[in-house]
């Protein structure tokens, strides 16, 4: 049964009849009378698990990861963000909106509970491209959560409504209740994806598209229009030294190390200024601690005073060397981290693992279609 098929009802579905094809190995469920019975008929005593674990794993396997977990190439977007724009979009009238009230609007479109939708939106206008935030959304230095929804506001950005809305572009389907219209993709004419990054979880795969640079996605885009070549690198938020010697266009198998930026104010003192893509500033403090516990570093004390820029101080003692801290750190702390890109997209309804120069000229091409 594939994924069109699962909303058969369970009188159309052909169960095997007593002692066809079994084995030792079958599983085979004795039916308890009752209103199964009307359901089922003449085979509501016995059918096999077997038949159902791989069809029903399938049907919730492909759902995971074409509506779920996996971005599109056409826009880079996962469902629920695709959904949270469009209501944005909709009720849209340049001033910011209540949070809650979007996710509200959003529930049209999106049928998995309210929580989906606002960390969706949280991590979309944590990116600074599409969403302008007001109030306090958290802090990806930090790891702090935003606030209640109801305490923060949110409107599209100017970039936004110019390059992700076209009601005239953009193809339509009937939203999970019948109700409303929302659209297949978003009509976007820019490598959103690889500007924003993605990363998701779904059965038996994962994808983790790392963020680029905002001007260098455009400049490779007008190198590939001039036939010229171009190479791309990721650009994290967090800042940090990146060694993409082993990047291999973000494709499976390729590995990204990451360090802190640390300098030594003084004799005693070292300050960590910019961290790892993926990690926060308590994260870091409890691997600095950890290596405390474990004998692989001596330290006083440590202050964090990051708001909008990082600030980890860590004091040492007066017999420490700083230049051996500093090396212990990026050995036994999460100062330094690998990171491993897996540029997993959804291609024609099916998961397809590409480079990241794959999606940069699809979307250009794409962009190109769109404004032709």
């Amino acid at each position: 049964m594939s994924i069109e098929d699962k909303d058969l009802p369970i009188e159309d579905i052909e169960l095997p009849e007593e002692g066809q094809n079994e084995t030792e190995d079958d599983a085979v469920v004795e039916m308890v009378p009752g209103k199964f019975d009307k359901l089922l008929g003449e085979n509501s005593r016995k059918f096999k698990l077997s038949g159902m674990f791989k069809d029903w794993f399938l049907d919730y396997s492909s759902y995971v990861i074409l509506y779920r977990a996996v971005p599109h190439i056409v826009d880079g977007m996962k469902p629920v963000q695709r959904r949270v724009l469009h209501a944005m979009w909709r009720i849209d009238d340049g001033r910011y909106t209540k949070v809650a009230n979007i996710v509200g609007q959003a529930m049209q479109y999106h049928p998995h509970g309210d929580q989906s939708i606002l960390g969706a939106l949280v991590q979309l206008g944590q990116k600074n491209y599409l969403i302008d935030c007001q109030g306090n959304w958290g802090n990806i230095l930090t790891g702090d959560s935003n606030a209640a929804p109801r305490y923060i506001e949110a409107r599209l950005t100017k970039f936004a409504k110019e390059v992700v809305f076209n009601p005239k572009t953009t193809n339509w389907m009937t939203s999970y209740d019948g109700r409303n219209q929302e659209p297949v993709e978003l009509p976007i004419k820019f490598p959103l994806l690889l500007a924003q990054g993605a990363e998701g979880i779904a059965v038996g795969l994962a994808s983790k598209i790392l963020p680029h640079n905002f001007n260098e996605l455009i400049d490779a885009s007008v190198a590939y229009l001039q036939g010229k070549d171009f190479e791309l690198y990721p650009d994290f938020p967090t800042g940090g030294y990146a060694d993409c010697t082993k990047y291999m266009k973000g494709q499976r198998g390729g590995v990204v190390k990451v360090r802190a930026k640390i300098e030594k104010i003084d004799k005693n003192t070292l300050s960590i200024n910019e961290i790892p893509f993926g990690k926060t500033t308590h994260i870091i403090i409890d691997s600095i601690l950890k290596a405390k516990e474990k004998g692989k570093i001596k330290i006083k004390k440590i202050d964090d005073l990051t708001t909008d820029k990082a600030n980890i101080l860590i004091h040492l003692p007066n017999d420490v060397s700083p230049d051996k801290t500093i090396d212990a750190l990026y050995a036994f702390t999460d100062c330094e981290v690998s990171i491993s890109p897996n540029t997993c997209v959804i291609v024609d309804h099916k998961p397809q693992f590409l480079s990241v120069d794959d999606v940069l000229k699809y979307s250009t091409d794409h962009t190109r279609s769109l404004l032709g």
